[in-house]
């Protein structure tokens, strides 16, 4: 379906030939990275990507482009791209390869594949995935489907620390999911009828301008700005959103539940609640009543470093205004209150009378109901095998199979212990851990030695791979493969626009071919990869009619569902077609039965973090500063796009943002080098001055390598050198197992000089055994 709004902007075919060009009409997921699968329109001549446009007729991204996208040429046909499979001929961390076929490739991991299942079973193989994009369910299916095995996790991921824990927070309070409402799920956008302009957004724990997270690109923001919006933003640092803003809540990292509470405070004793849909629509409300009175607008701002008359203004101008949204990030995941805070402020949206209405947030599920993500293959796992899952008994969620991930903390501590069983294998698939995600990379890096055997299918050689990889494997891109994703947004295709880079195959291609291999009774049914495409639509019933092929021709596929308010009160959320929630009593639970089933307390409640002023008092004497990480930088994604030229134009250097007040004490000038340092291990990055940053806090950037760099160890392309996780920890989090502190970390700061710069981080994990402090 095309924009009926925009379908006069330009052409409506999926493809046409345009001059010289062929053009083909398309989305983009995976490589050059992010969160959202914006229209494009691709520009090829004798299969080769010439240039990248945005697509006007997509209302959802309206033809505008990030600089990711917009630099996807150089992206694919950088030299520095894996071209075809790699097997290891020297030591692991030598960076000696030789080229194989994908014969030869397939041959090796069906061999190993045999030979482990032999030794311990299948489950000895474990998987590892990067960030959500399209690459999601392909891993679950090489996983479960293919190697029969339950493990299937995030790269090091301590406590599932993005999104998970708001998801979670979400699906538990009300059974589905919701995003602020830019109208983005309508395909008149902000002519729909039915939609309102929000009168305040609160912008809490992200940038969207840089981040453009699930379900929601940034410059819409900027959209809702201009047609009267005002902005409360909610960040330890002055962003630009934050500038702009009619509010800003300087925050104490870690402290998100405590404001929460403190706003439901104001909210509740004002009595600026909605009481219509309190009363016909909440479980538990008067639990809550009594919960907020233990948390003050007085000890909220002691908790949280804000004024209480900042928090009091703040919670009055979104309590009174009709609709308010909150758009939330990363930053409420990486904190142990993850999970506390993701229910407060859900409480916070649902007692306002915020929940599914125009302007709103409003309650989504995958486009078309069709739920086969991280979940894919699990129809291949017996129950039996399924209890053989690393951590199923790590925490009461776990135990009732709310998620299909084994828990990454206590998959590092099975590496290193060999208990219940060792791992024998890890299949990598679109993540570099040591670089990125893994909390307390040098441990994960000495853990993963223990590893016999692993596998990385990606784009470029990753420290990663060089480190650890048996065979290395190479993936194909968005506009050379076809796939679909189906999130939050509308329905669509990704439809091959350009021939595949060298030897590279689509995750599809890779699932379809291994899956022939080593279980063809259930891979057999596939002809080709646009076989098993269909049959993911068709996803059990749920309302595709028509296959991949016409999906390409559709374009984008708009589903109402979505786009529909109120849906609570119009028995859409429910199997039985009866108003309510997707609850176990039917309504929004403010105070969950569930959790106190499993142990935990049913209501939000602030923890502090594991380590700060409160909590460690005697450690910051030696460690004064808190430390926050992964700040997003426009363009880069995570640990990817260091190899571009442009990108590395625009970010030449990682950089570390502090007070300038703060730096003068420690005689810094910007542009200088600085160690961050705590008792887990240290990085150096470039000082930048931050004006608006609180002068007892550090934010430092992540993902942060060198290809440019030797990629042998010791120096390993400098993963450690600058890598803000030498100081993150594993294992620590909060009693649901979801949130570890990311972001609310201690560390000091000091001048990097000739006598202290004389072994690199790198150096100090791959050659000398790592930090040496003692885990916890």
């Amino acid at each position: 379906m095309i924009n009926k709004y925009s379908k006069d902007l330009y052409k409506e075919d999926w493809r046409w030939q345009e001059g010289e060009y062929e053009v083909t009409r398309t989305s983009v997921w995976t490589g050059p990275g992010c969160h959202n699968g914006c229209g494009v329109l691709c520009y090829t001549k004798d299969g080769k990507l010439e240039k990248i446009e945005g697509d006007p007729n997509f209302s959802y991204n309206q033809g505008r482009l990030c600089l990711r996208c917009i630099n996807m040429v150089e992206q694919i046909y950088n030299n520095d791209r894996l071209k075809w499979p790699l097997m290891r001929v020297g030591k692991k961390g030598e960076n000696k390869w030789k080229r194989v076929s994908w014969d030869e490739a397939y041959d090796w991991i069906e061999a190993k594949h045999k030979e482990i299942s032999q030794k311990t079973g299948p489950q000895g193989i474990v998987s590892l995935v990067g960030t959500g994009r399209n690459c999601m369910w392909q891993p679950a299916m090489i996983t479960r489907a293919v190697f029969g095995s339950p493990n299937l996790s995030f790269g090091f991921l301590s406590a599932d620390s993005c999104y998970q824990p708001r998801m979670t927070a979400n699906l538990i309070k009300q059974g589905d999911c919701w995003v602020l409402d830019a109208s983005q799920f309508h395909p008149l956008r902000y002519d729909n009828p039915e939609w309102k302009v929000p009168e305040v957004v609160v912008v809490w724990g992200n940038e969207p301008l840089a981040s453009n997270g699930d379900g929601f690109v940034g410059h819409w923001l900027v959209d809702l700005m201009k047609l009267g919006t005002k902005l409360i933003v909610i960040d330890p640092a002055l962003t630009w959103l934050a500038a702009k803003a009619d509010l800003w809540l300087k925050i104490r990292p870690g402290t998100d539940c405590a404001l929460a509470l403190g706003f439901l405070n104001v909210i509740i004793n004002e009595d600026l609640y909605d009481h219509d849909f309190v009363e016909q629509w909440t479980y538990g409300f008067d639990e809550l009543v009594e919960r907020v009175q233990e948390y003050s607008v007085e000890k909220a701002a002691e908790i949280t470093w804000i004024p209480k008359e900042q928090i009091i203004e703040a919670a009055r101008m979104y309590a009174k205004a009709k609709p308010a949204g909150i758009q939330w990030g990363l930053a409420i995941d990486m904190q142990i209150a993850g999970m506390e805070a993701s229910a407060a402020i859900s409480d916070m949206v649902a007692i306002t009378g915020n929940l599914d209405v125009p302007g709103g947030n409003i309650l989504l599920r995958y486009a078309y109901n069709s739920s086969k993500k991280y979940g894919c293959g699990l129809e291949c796992i017996s129950e039996e095998m399924l209890q053989k899952r690393i951590g199923t008994y790590e925490s009461a969620i776990h135990e009732s199979g709310y998620t299909p991930f084994i828990p990454p903390d206590k998959l590092l501590e099975t590496m290193e212990s060999g208990k219940p069983y060792p791992v024998q294998m890890l299949w990598v698939h679109g993540s570099n851990p040591i670089a990125n995600m893994a909390g307390e990379a040098p441990r994960v890096y000495a853990a993963w030695k223990n590893v016999p055997y692993t596998v990385v299918v990606d784009y470029y050689m990753t420290p990663t791979a060089v480190a650890f990889a048996d065979l290395v494997l190479p993936a194909a891109m968005s506009v050379e493969r076809d796939s679909y994703r189906s999130w939050w947004q509308p329905l669509r295709a990704i439809t091959k626009a350009a021939e595949p880079y060298f030897e590279s195959k689509a995750d599809e291609q890779i699932v379809l071919d291994l899956g022939k291999r080593i279980n063809p009774e259930y891979f057999n049914k596939y002809k080709d990869v646009r076989d098993l495409l269909t049959d993911m639509l068709y996803d059990d019933g749920n309302g595709v009619d028509y296959d991949f092929e016409a999906l390409t021709h559709k374009v984008y596929d708009w589903w109402d569902w979505n786009h529909t308010y109120k849906k609570y009160e119009k028995g859409l959320l429910r199997q039985d077609g009866q108003p309510g929630f997707v609850t176990a009593t039917g309504l929004y639970e403010v105070s969950s039965p569930l959790f106190d089933v499993w142990g935990f307390d049913p209501l939000p409640h602030h923890m502090e973090p594991y380590e700060g002023p409160y909590s460690t008092p005697e450690l910051m004497k030696e460690y004064p500063f808190i430390l926050t990480t992964g700040h997003r930088q426009i363009g880069l994604f995570h640990s990817e796009h260091r190899q571009l030229p442009t990108m590395r134009e625009v970010h030449p250097q990682p950089e570390m943002d502090i007070n300038p007040e703060t730096a003068q004490k420690l005689g810094l000038q910007e542009g200088d080098w600085a160690w961050i340092e705590n008792k887990r291990g240290k990085c150096k990055q470039q000082v930048k001055f931050n004006y608006g940053l609180d002068p007892k806090v550090v934010r430092a950037r992540h993902g942060w390598w060198f290809p440019e760099k030797e990629g042998a160890e010791p120096v390993l392309f400098g993963v450690f050198d600058s890598n803000s996780n030498n100081l993150t920890t594993m294992g620590v989090h909060g009693p649901t197992h979801y949130g570890a502190p990311y972001k609310s970390t201690i560390c000091k700061v000091y001048k990097v000089e000739p006598e202290n710069d004389q072994v690199t981080p790198t150096e100090i994990v791959t050659r000398l055994g790592g930090f040496g402090y003692v885990k916890r």
